[in-house]
């Protein structure tokens, strides 16, 4: 998925006081449409004014269920650069392609992620005939891997782990990045993270394990939940700042929610369209390398659909914006996957 907005806004993460935790809040999804009125739209909560980054998740985008109304995902192929796109699906399958050769059907509880490094191009489409719904997170990539060597990982055989409740039904965890509950998960990551989908088979309170390093947000994917006693309704994000150890989920029945974590960032982000980079020369030089055709993003192997051209940058220079995780309603970066 990538963003078809023809203006879009930059967006800046600035450095946080590792001291100095925010406070728990409830983030509310706002609607993106990914193009024109046929295009399908996404439930989106970071970045988002309040806060902008969890760790080094700088972007989650909820959507679907997709039915055979609505048009299917066709994302041609468009470039990333400064991130990794984690793919996370929760019914449906999505074809992925890119440009090291990487190739993939990504199904549920399967993982795909994709570290752009300096640059890589890549494309997706689901099934027109499937109720595709799923979870597109992009990983901001510290500045020494920056300019990594891109390349994509499937994991199709994620750990599991059982997190037992005494008042109801279990939790099943799928530990997909990271290390939770003394489970790791094989996918490739390059600062401290985790995340996690959590699912439970019937009504249920259960004690989920924090590392007070990280600070946290849980998503509520399908039905309202409760956590640490504050109520969530299907589509927000509550984030959790860090220091604690352990959080309270409650749910009412069968529902599934995700759990991401990671160290607080000391390094201001630069987002705008598909790129994550420091600077405004982060990003022009990224923009003028995809539009020229520059050997940095190849092209996706497989995939004769013509790419995706960039919008054009604004007459002003990309700066960091006032506030130290305060964005207006109308900021936010460029969606892609």
């Amino acid at each position: 998925m990538s963003n078809l907005d023809t203006a879009p806004t930059e967006s800046t993460c600035p450095a946080l006081d590792p001291t100095a935790s925010p406070a728990p809040v409830t983030l509310s999804p706002r609607e993106v449409p990914l193009g024109g009125p046929r295009a399908m739209s996404v439930r989106r909560t970071l970045p988002h004014r309040d806060i902008r980054t969890i760790g080094a998740w700088c972007f989650v985008d909820d959507y679907g269920p997709l039915t055979p109304a609505d048009p299917p995902m066709a994302v041609p192929p468009h470039p990333h650069s400064g991130l990794q796109t984690v793919t996370w699906l929760l019914s449906g399958t999505v074809q992925h392609r890119d440009s090291t050769g990487g190739a993939s059907v990504v199904r549920p509880g399967e993982l795909n992620i994709m570290t752009s490094g300096r640059g890589i191009t890549h494309s997706e489409y689901s099934a027109p005939d499937e109720q595709v719904r799923g979870v597109q997170t992009w990983v901001a990539l510290p500045s020494h891997a920056m300019a990594a060597e891109p390349h994509f990982e499937h994991h199709a055989d994620l750990p599991r782990v059982t997190v037992p409740s005494p008042t109801g039904a279990d939790l099943t965890a799928i530990v997909f990045i990271g290390t939770f509950a003394g489970a790791t998960s094989p996918a490739h990551h390059y600062s401290p993270l985790v995340g996690v989908e959590l699912s439970a088979a019937g009504a249920t309170e259960a004690l989920l394990p924090l590392d007070p390093a990280f600070e946290y947000g849980l998503l509520a994917l399908d039905d309202p939940v409760t956590v640490d006693g504050v109520a969530l309704q299907p589509g927000d994000l509550r984030y959790l700042g860090w220091g604690d150890e352990s959080l309270t989920l409650r749910v009412g029945g069968p529902t599934k929610v995700l759990l991401l974590g990671g160290e607080p960032l000391t390094e201001e982000l630069l987002m705008w369209w598909n790129f994550v980079g420091r600077t405004h020369e982060d990003i022009a030089a990224a923009r003028a390398d995809w539009e020229s055709g520059a050997a940095r993003f190849g092209s996706v192997v497989g995939d004769p659909t013509e790419r995706l051209r960039a919008p054009i940058l604004p007459n002003a220079r990309l700066r960091p914006r006032p506030g130290r995780r305060s964005v207006s309603d109308e900021d936010g970066a460029g969606t892609g996957s």
